[in-house]
């Protein structure tokens, strides 16, 4: 069970797949849903400061070079996209629209780029960490709900 378990933190880390992957995947190894949702808030959270204070500098530095410069420009343009479309909708409720592009599990809409999206628009970073928590819990219930509709029809 603890394999699993680390299983499911690990894969909420993982960009693009998050806590929207992990949470259907603890439901199919049959893990207690509450135990699986704050496992996978967790993962999905641990890297969120790191994304925000030092992704946008990586990812810049990188995008020239010569191995990784077309997966680190597209990240940057995906972080811009992100923020552009955020900026474009919000206009002065920018807290509200980065929560809610976190919190609705649409592919590419996670915390990550949730982050690096507030990290390119230059958002503060305490309203940013709590729009982008705020969103995994809300992302957590939805992929909660839909896990187990499924999984009990399994």
């Amino acid at each position: 069970m603890l394999k699993q378990y680390l299983t499911i933190f690990f894969v909420s880390m993982v960009p693009l797949i998050e806590l929207r992957g992990a949470i259907p995947i603890s439901q199919g190894f049959h893990l207690p849903l509450l135990q699986s949702y704050i496992i996978c808030i967790l993962g999905n959270m641990l890297p969120v400061p790191v994304i925000y204070l030092f992704a946008r500098k990586v990812l810049e530095w990188g995008k020239d070079k010569p191995l990784i410069g077309k997966f680190f420009t597209f990240c940057l343009e995906k972080g811009e996209k992100g923020g552009k479309k955020l900026q474009e909708k919000a206009g002065r409720g920018l807290f509200v629209a980065l929560l809610l592009f976190v919190g609705i599990p649409v592919p590419g809409t996670g915390a990550w780029t949730g982050t690096l999206a507030a990290s390119i628009l230059d958002m503060d970073f305490k309203s940013s960490i709590l729009a982008v928590m705020l969103g995994v819990l809300l992302a957590g219930i939805i992929m909660g709900v839909v896990s187990v509709g499924i999984f009990s029809f399994v």
